[in-house]
């Protein structure tokens, strides 16, 4: 199944990967931002058996391991360039040695210099959708980098760009008053994005949704008794990590879950398909890319695509259920 990247005209796989795990360590804020330690080479087999089964999309970002997602994913995709599109983004700025962000820039050189290195990790001449990576700007701000990005499009060094961000007035704005074609935001069976998904109806923008998999939580494999390291992001200490708390999954998620595991599982899906399932069918501009980090992984989110999306009833059972759970 394919989707296409909002008003770019770009076409995708209905299910694509998200780089993030596969980038190893670094941090943020002083804290692990990373999914632990990665084996590079079961990195490339996952990429290239994902190919091999039908995902030609995949997302990244520079700061991912401060460069290495975005290395690992060039190597993966020797040879195989011409069967996918590449997604990055920019907007952090890091230190590679330390293996840290420290800041942000978007300055006009600072994007074209940030846009010129993604393309050397990627082992690409253009890059196929570059996002903006920091969830606000001021509208002039904003405004100011949409004009750097219209710069690199007509130089041909991307395709087409979007907004990284949650924020549905910075979603407006990327489809009102740019040429942007994407907008990649949260959204899974535990939160929805009504109104980023309603402008991406009215704007003709896609939305390449992160956390599917609400971080691992809707892949079944954790309980009450889970306990995460604290060299991964869900057990580093960031407040912005809804779904665990100091490295446990929340109750109220692991009850919420159990309310519609079954619905999820249908058809033969597993949880973590069936998850995929949900956000396909929430729009038909919405992309998941949940993450990954063995082969293994790989081959099942691939394997969403082959029931593709929830059916309107069992959407609709999903939230009277989810509803229910709700405090009065």
């Amino acid at each position: 199944m394919r989707r296409r990247l909002g008003r770019s005209g770009i076409r995708v796989s209905g299910v694509g990967l998200g780089c993030w795990a596969i980038g190893g360590p670094f941090l943020f804020e002083g804290k692990p931002d990373g999914w632990g330690e990665v084996d590079d080479a079961e990195s490339v087999r996952a990429i290239q058996r994902a190919v091999d089964l039908g995902v030609t999309f995949f997302d990244s970002a520079d700061v991912y391991g401060t460069g290495h997602s975005e290395r690992i994913l060039g190597k993966a995709l020797e040879g195989r360039r011409d069967r996918v599109v590449i997604a990055t983004k920019f907007g952090h700025t890091y230190d590679e040695a330390r293996r840290e962000i420290v800041g942000a820039d978007t300055s006009p050189a600072y994007i074209r210099r940030a846009c010129e290195a993604s393309l050397r990790r990627l082992g690409t001449d253009a890059i196929d959708l570059y996002q903006l990576h920091l969830w606000s700007l001021p509208a002039s701000q904003a405004e100011d980098v949409f004009a750097t990005l219209d710069g690199l499009r007509d130089a041909g060094l991307i395709r087409a760009y979007g907004w990284s961000t949650g924020d549905p007035r910075c979603a407006e704005l990327l489809a009102a008053a740019s040429a942007g074609t994407a907008v990649q935001h949260p959204l899974n069976v535990f939160s929805d994005a009504p109104e980023i998904i309603a402008l991406g109806a009215e704007y003709d923008v896609a939305s390449v949704c992160n956390t599917p998999l609400a971080m691992g939580l809707l892949t079944g494999k954790f309980d009450a008794g889970s306990k995460l390291p604290s060299d991964d992001v869900r057990g580093s200490g960031h407040e912005w990590v809804a779904y665990f708390e100091d490295g446990r999954p929340r109750q109220e998620f692991l009850d919420r879950l159990a309310a519609v595991r079954e619905i999820l599982r249908s058809d033969g899906r597993t949880l973590a398909q069936g998850a995929l399932a949900w956000v396909m069918a929430r729009s038909p501009r919405t992309v998941p890319i949940p993450g990954f980090k063995t082969a293994k992984q790989a081959e099942e989110l691939a394997g969403a695509m082959r029931t593709g999306p929830l059916s309107g009833d069992q959407v609709r059972e999903i939230e009277g259920l989810l509803a229910a759970r709700e405090p009065a």
